[in-house]
């Protein structure tokens, strides 16, 4: 079957250089009917400009061989296309070929055909050779200008490359589909795969097998409504097409120096990475599903999901429980159902519910000529229709996709996001009263808003004049006063606590989550560190070249708040080499996140249990890291201004900078005593639990 992508190559160019030019070394990016491609000759194909390679690999440690395409200038080998994924070579012995009947043929060690291209072109089309692109297209090309007779890019495995399409020809019925490897090591298709869906309003879903897992919301102009880091940028160009012959997204690079992929991998995340030449290693720039609310339909019928607040799962306005006992037991796909029936006489109005995922929308009508007031009154004329939005959001606004049924798999954004109009009950809707005159009852409610505008203004205002929190406690009386402290620290950026003429001043950075999420490219896979029951640790870089170590606080942990506010009370006062120093903290934007010094060396189990580093610990080394440890814990218990119990002393707790100097870490579990406070009591040991062991 012909691909119908032009051939932008002159049609007869390279037969010319073929024939007259033999000697010049030309054919390093084809492949020609006389020329074969095999493993013992451990020869490959290069594009032009030398950015793929295709040729013969074995993944890992396995033993078996395929035909694939990387990226030749990238060291560490990234695949992007599997020819023979799921019939591999046993043997180190095959080859590529074009065959008689003008397929591209791999042949095994013993010329028996394990994946072919199963053209039916028909041995009359020749010459015709194969070609590696600069796109990393592998293409089969004759002398015809209308298209490739095959391409690579209408059969991608796991990775779709810039100008690579995701979704669907109508004309040839060829679906282009994501499918991930089965494991790191094998290309073989695993269990997950991304397909775009064509009913209703476009969208793509990941699946499981069969099973949804995922889904990316409609295109709304600019971006999949439900992928809000799909922000422009000026060397990346989106194209999304639904028309009557195809329905496909792709994207075009306009600097071809940068490299960027977008890859479904092996565990069912959809990532998109760029290569960072200068770092040598793939930057992470988002991925999806990244937390609960990602799930597919993880509330149930008109709920939405909301991972800023616990629980998660609450109902649209103008909705109730359908089951309140299994809520209770935290099954939230049970849903929610209407307090009140629709009329479908007039009386119904709509809510708006803003910053939302759209819902699910195989099952919408749309109508992209109209815009929102026209969509409201159509949905108003329909007893089916249960909601409405636009289908673009650029420039204010336009279109209109209709809902007909229940409205599942939503959530809420803390920003962005796009607004929906749900359809309401009269009685279910919320009117201002009106008096006999027409005056609206609570005129007041001006005044109050004014008021609060105000508040806020003012409370910007002193954030902007000092960005540190300034507190001040007494040295006597240590420990009800940091329990001041800590009440305090998370609620406001300036405290002052103070009870004698003698204070002790304690002054922490305080940093915006914008500022954090640059640093550490915006909280990649890739600059993870660790993760723990509090949330996940990242490596990031401030403007000025250092770097730090960020601890965000998970929004589905349960003890990571109180975690967050020892470590602010601890550390912040504690200097000593053995522990680990706090640069700093954030509260924006409902995050909680702490800023250490980064420690080259990571933590010490991560050298006591690796045999290759194990090797590296010398006695000598082993006594001084013990040594440090101790004094560490010398200061904690009897040299600092407070002693402290740390609770949770493990290897994983103590981390080693260059030098491997040991640095005590993670006060979460941390306890202050006073000083007359000479022995634990038999309950506070009880209640200790061994918590940190026991995660």
């Amino acid at each position: 079957m012909r691909s119908h992508v032009p051939n932008y190559h002159h049609p007869y160019t390279f037969f010319f250089v073929f024939i007259l030019f033999p000697a010049l070394g030309v054919y390093a990016n084809t492949l020609s009917p006389t020329e074969s491609l095999t493993i013992s000759n451990n020869k490959t194909i290069v594009s032009r400009n030398e950015t793929f390679e295709l040729g013969f690999f074995t993944p890992g440690s396995s033993s078996r061989w395929y035909l694939g395409i990387w990226y030749k200038k990238i060291p560490t080998r990234t695949y992007v296309w599997v020819a023979n994924r799921d019939n591999p070579l046993s043997r180190p012995s095959g080859s590529l070929k074009i065959s008689s009947d003008n397929n591209l043929v791999i042949y095994d060690h013993s010329d028996t055909p394990v994946w072919s291209t199963n053209l039916t072109v028909g041995a009359s089309r020749s010459p015709v050779v194969a070609e590696l692109l600069d796109n990393g297209n592998f293409v089969l090309n004759s002398n015809d200008p209308e298209g490739y007779l095959w391409q690579s890019f209408d059969f991608p495995t796991d990775t779709l490359l810039p100008d690579m399409k995701l979704g669907w020809d109508k004309k040839t019925g060829l679906d282009r589909v994501l499918r991930s490897w089965k494991s790191v090591e094998d290309p073989a298709s695993g269990d997950y795969s991304t397909k775009l869906e064509t009913r209703g309003f476009p969208e793509y879903y990941v699946f499981n097998k069969e099973t949804i897992i995922y889904r990316s919301g409609p295109w709304i102009g600019n971006r999949f409504s439900c992928v809000p880091e799909m922000k422009p940028i000026e060397y990346m160009v989106y194209t999304f097409i639904a028309s009557n012959e195809e329905v496909s997204y792709a994207y075009h690079m306009t600097k071809p120096d940068v490299y960027s992929t977008l890859s479904l991998s092996y565990t069912g995340t959809i990532q998109r990475r760029n290569w960072i030449e200068q770092a040598h290693d793939w930057k992470q720039l988002w991925y999806q599903p990244k937390d609960i609310c990602d799930n597919y339909r993880q509330c149930g019928n008109y709920g939405y999901c909301d991972s800023n607040n616990l629980p998660n799962c609450n109902c649209i306005k103008g909705f109730g429980l359908e089951n309140g006992q299994e809520w209770a037991l935290r099954d939230d796909s049970a849903g929610c159902v209407r307090k009140t029936r629709l009329s479908c006489d007039g009386r119904d109005g709509f809510v708006a519910v803003k910053r939302m995922k759209l819902p699910d929308t195989a099952a919408t009508v749309l109508d992209r000529g109209i815009g929102l007031k026209e969509c409201k009154a159509k949905c108003l004329q329909d007893c089916n229709c249960t909601a409405y939005a636009n289908t673009d959001i650029r420039d204010g606004g336009s279109g209109c996709v209709i809902w007909n049924g229940g409205l599942f798999d939503i959530r809420m954004y803390p920003n962005g996001g796009q607004d929906i109009y749900v359809k309401l009950a009269a009685a279910d809707l919320d009117h201002f009263k009106i008096t006999s005159h027409g005056t609206i009852i609570g005129s007041g409610i001006g005044v109050i808003i004014l008021l609060l505008l105000s508040i806020i203004i003012l409370g910007y205002w002193k954030r902007k004049q000092k960005r540190f929190i300034t507190i001040q406690t007494p040295i006597v009386d240590q420990v009800r006063s940091q329990d001041l402290l800590i009440n305090q620290v998370v609620l406001t950026s300036e405290r002052y606590i103070s009870r004698e003429n003698k204070t002790d001043d304690l002054e922490l950075p305080l940093m915006e989550f914008e500022a954090l999420d640059m640093a550490t490219n915006r909280f990649s896979v890739a600059n993870m560190l660790g993760q723990g029951g509090f949330g996940i640790v990242y490596k990031g870089m401030l403007p000025d070249g250092k770097e730090i170590a960020v601890k965000r606080l998970s929004k589905m942990s349960l003890q990571g708040t109180d975690e967050f506010k020892n470590e602010v009370r601890l550390i912040a006062r504690l200097q000593h080499i053995n522990l680990v120093r706090l640069l700093g903290c954030c509260v924006d934007k409902g995050e909680k996140m702490l800023i250490y010094e980064y420690l080259e060396n990571l933590s010490l189990d991560s050298h006591l249990f690796d045999k290759i580093r194990r090797s590296n610990l010398s006695w000598p080394k082993r006594f001084d890291i013990t040594n440090g440890i101790a004094r560490g814990l010398l200061y904690l218990h009897q040299d600092s201004r407070f002693r402290i119990i740390h609770r949770d002393l493990k290897a994983s707790n103590v981390l080693l900078d260059k030098n491997m100097t040991p640095k005590i870490s993670d006060f979460g579990m941390a306890r202050i005593f006073g000083q007359d406070e000479l022995e634990l009591t038999a309950t506070w040991l009880q209640s200790m639990q061994w918590t940190g062991y026991s995660r």
